[in-house]
C-alpha cells in the first residue's frame, strides 16, 4: 500500500486532451483578379509541399462574376485537398479606397469558402508571415519566394501569389508549434 493510502495513477490519467494538430494547411493570398493558394502537409517535424497555384479571373469581368469564379475555384481546392485549417492574410492598408474594397470582397469570398467547407480559419498579418518565413518582417516578395523554395525543397520557382499562400500555410504551422 502507498503512503497515505494513495493509489498510484498511470500517466494516461494525468494527460490532457489537446486538440489534434492539423496536418494539411491551406494558405490563401486573396486578390480580386488573382488569388494565390498553397497547400502544405505536416508529417512529424517535416513540412511538405502538396500544391500551389493561383485562381485568375478576367479583369474585364464585372465584380460579381469575378467573385463567383473566385469562390468556385477556392471551393474546388478545398474539395480536392480537404485542408484541416486555412490561413488567410489579414487586411492591410491598400493604395486606395477602391483597391481596399476589392481586396475586402476577395477576402470575404475566401472566408466564405473556408466556412462553407467547414475549415477552421486563422488570420496573419503580412509582417507575421514574412517574419515566420524569412526572419525579417519587411522582406521583399522575391525573398519570400526564395525562402519558400528552400524551406519546402522545391525544384521550381512558385508564382509570387502561390509563394505568398504557401508562406501563410507555413506561418500557421509555426504558430501552432509555438503554442
Amino acid at each position: 500500500m502507498r503512503p497515505h493510502g494513495k493509489k498510484r495513477r498511470s500517466p494516461e490519467e494525468h494527460s490532457i486532451n489537446l486538440p489534434k494538430e492539423p496536418s494539411i494547411i491551406l494558405g490563401i493570398d486573396p486578390g480580386s483578379f488573382t488569388c494565390g493558394y498553397g497547400i502544405v502537409r505536416k508529417k512529424g517535424n517535416e513540412r511538405l509541399y502538396v500544391a500551389s497555384g493561383r485562381i485568375s479571373v478576367p479583369k474585364s469581368a464585372p465584380l460579381e462574376k469575378r467573385l463567383k469564379e473566385l469562390y468556385a475555384g477556392l471551393t474546388e481546392v478545398i474539395r480536392e485537398f480537404s485542408p484541416e485549417a486555412g490561413a488567410v492574410e489579414k487586411i492591410f492598408f491598400a493604395k486606395g479606397i477602391k483597391a481596399a474594397l476589392s481586396l475586402g470582397h476577395a477576402r470575404g469570398i475566401a472566408l466564405l469558402a473556408l466556412a462553407n467547407g467547414a475549415v477552421p480559419m486563422y488570420e496573419y498579418s503580412a509582417l507575421q508571415v514574412k517574419k515566420a518565413v524569412t526572419g525579417y518582417g519587411k522582406a521583399e516578395k522575391m525573398q519570400v519566394q526564395a525562402m519558400i523554395r528552400r524551406l519546402l525543397s522545391l525544384n521550381f520557382e512558385p508564382s509570387t501569389d502561390g509563394a505568398d499562400a504557401l508562406a501563410l500555410a507555413l506561418c500557421h504551422l509555426q504558430q501552432i508549434r509555438l503554442k
